[in-house]
């Protein structure tokens, strides 16, 4: 059997169709290591040319994205293995305990990490490079107060899905 170093490891990808558009799930057969929302994810440089397109890894992951737009899953259940250094993989471990349906700002995730208030704006920047949005829920971020601002996927998809979570009332519809 031929054992490959994880760092060489081909990056496996796959399109899944979702409520708020197509997103691009990426990772190394064991776990997922980026969800990107297409086609212009502000942090996604593009697809490989030694990229795999196989959907295999991906069955779980497409299951609970499925039940999460379904409103029937609240809490991610997956591997996840997203690069990043240690301070912004601290601040997506962070962003992991934020409940459905909450959200939180930069400087209450600062305090959290047992930063003072002046350490918001780093935790904005390493919630900004989060590479697994949806599942490490970047979007339950808002400013201090409670503008929706920095989502990678932009500003309409974060408000989908905090709408999608009851944290933000529905968009009144016209009568006309």
């Amino acid at each position: 059997m031929l054992l490959l170093d994880p760092a060489t490891t081909p990056t496996r990808h796959t399109t899944l169709p979702t409520p708020v558009g197509d997103l691009l799930l990426t990772g190394d057969g064991d776990a997922i290591t980026g969800l990107y929302l297409l086609p212009s994810h502000r942090h996604f440089a593009g697809i490989g040319t030694d990229w795999i397109a196989d959907a295999s890894p991906f069955r779980a992951a497409s299951t609970q994205l499925a039940a999460y737009f379904a409103g029937e899953l609240k809490e991610f259940d997956l591997p996840l293995a997203p690069k990043g250094t240690p301070f912004q993989r601290d601040v997506w471990q962070a962003l992991t305990t934020i409940p459905w349906g909450r959200t939180t700002t930069y400087g209450q995730l600062a305090a959290e990490l047992g930063r003072s208030p002046a350490a918001s704006r780093a935790v904005g920047m390493a919630n900004g490079r989060n590479p697994v949005s949806i599942i490490i829920p970047c979007h339950r971020v808002i400013g201090a107060d409670g503008a929706l601002i920095g989502y990678g996927g932009g500003l309409p998809a974060k408000e989908f899905l905090l709408t999608h979570e009851g944290s933000l009332p529905a968009p009144e519809q016209s009568l006309f």
